[in-house]
């Protein structure tokens, strides 16, 4: 989004920097940045660290992301994983005893589980944690963590008896590297990650919003800001997003995000007491 759209307005640079979700809110709430982007809603400690510091935020969703669990291409038993299954790997409790492939299922081979992350600092960590385990932040710690992507599909990808996760670009951008797991989310169903079944519905629970915060102090003073943000929300650049192996979201999701942004309407939509199970549209609609 940022190169393209200083190809448009050639008078404005646009700086992107790169840190996991928490870190980002860390600058935005400490007004180092205007824009923040994130693979999860904010949380309460970081809506109080802007408020501290006088930074109010318009939340903006964007995109949707298929969280992917990945083996190496040698891995030819685990196709299809449970979510137990999966909280049986990463659980606090599994840590230097949940060691080897057959603890997870009666007939997977004997052989070393080798784990790849996100850090603690990771947007992603935060919600496969949550997900997962239930609970966000608990999760085993002897596992190799990087924020770096790169770093976790070259891990992965050279070892046959290792599994990872990260966001579905990534897969995408690697898919000759990794193999990704299907997901059974306890209905019997294996299913595989891609835009198809995001947009369905299926692929549960491994589907989840990205967002956009930006600073409203920055809409208003800058125009430069305000149009990088209409830029972003304009379905006529939702290809960018499918480009960047992201899904995009509907016309009329955006158009209540544009809505939202030109009314300056602060905080955000995941509040304390909103349905479980909303969707992001419904949320948008009761904000």
């Amino acid at each position: 989004m940022a190169e393209e759209f200083q190809a448009a307005n050639s008078g404005v640079q646009v700086t992107v920097g790169t840190s996991g979700t928490g870190g980002g809110f860390e600058k935005f709430c400490n007004g180092e940045t205007q824009v923040s982007n994130a693979s999860r809603p904010i949380e309460a400690d970081e809506i109080a660290a802007c408020q501290e510091k006088g930074v109010e935020f318009v939340e903006l969703p964007v995109a949707f992301d298929a969280l992917t669990v990945v083996v190496s291409p040698e891995n030819d038993w685990a196709e299809c994983l449970t979510v137990a299954e999966l909280r049986t790997i990463w659980q606090p409790s599994a840590q230097g005893t949940v060691t080897n492939w057959n603890q997870v299922r009666d007939g997977f081979p004997d052989a070393p589980l080798a784990l790849f992350g996100p850090g603690t600092d990771s947007g992603t960590f935060d919600y496969f944690t949550d997900v997962v385990n239930g609970e966000e932040g608990a999760s085993r710690g002897d596992y190799t963590a990087s924020e770096d992507d790169n770093v976790l599909v070259q891990g992965v990808e050279g070892n046959r008896n290792a599994l990872g996760y990260f966001g579905y670009a990534y897969y995408e951008e690697n898919r000759e590297r990794v193999e990704s797991v299907q997901i059974d989310s306890g209905n019997g169903q294996c299913v595989a990650p891609s835009p198809e079944t995001v947009l369905d519905g299926t692929y549960v629970p491994m589907t989840r919003p990205l967002f956009i915060y930006v600073n409203k102090q920055a809409v208003a003073e800058r125009p430069e800001v305000k149009a990088f943000m209409d830029f972003y929300l304009n379905p006529a650049n939702a290809g960018l997003v499918e480009e960047a192996g992201y899904v995009q979201l509907s016309d009329s999701v955006y158009q209540k995000a544009k809505t939202r942004l030109d009314a300056g309407t602060t905080g955000t939509i995941f509040k304390e007491g909103a349905p479980e199970g909303a969707s992001v549209e419904e949320l948008l609609d009761a904000s």
